[in-house]
């Protein structure tokens, strides 16, 4: 199982060639493309440029742009819920909810079958 929901479909990072061209960045739906060259110079390494494009993409517009598909938890019980851009995040918040509410949570993954995750399960800590 892949820790993100991110395909190569939508991004490419061949620009980070001796130019210091940013990745690209496409949504079908805006029609439009974006290279994220002054993002990328703007954060500090490690800053996920890419995630932060797609997620504010997808406030802005309702929609993640090409190659995005977020991992959702949504409790079982309550309105409560949220999307993440890769796995460990999600897990660790349906595993809060989970552990605090004792509602079951449900964690759907980009691709494959959804898991329920309850207060009862233990975690190795990852």
């Amino acid at each position: 199982m892949t820790d993100d929901g991110f395909s190569d479909d939508g991004f490419s990072d061949d620009g980070f060639s001796n130019d210091r061209e940013g990745p690209t960045v496409s949504c079908e739906r805006c029609d439009r493309e974006w290279t994220l060259d002054r993002e990328v110079d703007d954060l500090d390494p490690g800053s996920h440029a890419i995630e932060q494009f797609a997620l504010d993409h997808e406030r802005h517009t309702g929609h993640y742009p090409d190659g995005v598909t977020p991992w959702v938890a949504r409790c079982d019980r309550c309105p409560d819920g949220e999307r993440f851009l890769s796995e460990r995040p999600a897990r660790r918040w349906a595993r809060t909810h989970a552990r605090h509410t004792r509602h079951p949570v449900r964690l759907e993954p980009p691709r494959g079958d959804p898991e329920v995750v309850s207060a009862g399960d233990e975690e190795d800590g990852s």
